[in-house]
């Protein structure tokens, strides 16, 4: 499975923006897919995943409420919503596939990556 993500820009505190998750590889329908993210000077963190079923959808808890991750399997695609963005909000976002499907909230679970796209949030 290879992963694209897209969709990161540079958006005022407050804004909104769409982040895409597009795969190759017809067994992507079987795949759990994460948004991770980095901010400079830290460590990679979870944001969201959903399950290759869209029956599990976990958030981190600074993004719940603000962040909806959904997908449309037909189009080989996950899409992560963001909302009421802070500057915190600042970092790469990556996308990563799970084979095992279920939408899990830890990095080594993953075992594909994307490259990462940059969203900006000025203040």
């Amino acid at each position: 499975v290879q992963l694209q993500a897209s969709g990161g820009g540079l958006v005022q505190a407050g804004g909104s923006l769409r982040l895409s998750c597009a795969a190759s590889g017809r067994t992507f329908s079987s795949y759990a897919v994460g948004w991770f993210r980095q901010a400079p000077g830290k460590e990679r963190e979870f944001v969201a995943a959903i399950s290759w079923s869209s029956g599990t959808i976990n958030y981190a808890d600074s993004v719940k409420g603000r962040f909806t991750i959904s997908r449309d399997n037909a189009k080989n695609t996950v899409y992560l919503q963001m909302n009421s963005l802070k500057p915190e909000d600042t970092a790469v976002y990556y996308c990563a596939a799970d084979q095992w499907g279920l939408g899990d909230t830890v990095e080594r679970s993953y075992d594909y990556w994307g490259q990462g796209t940059l969203v900006t949030v000025s203040s």
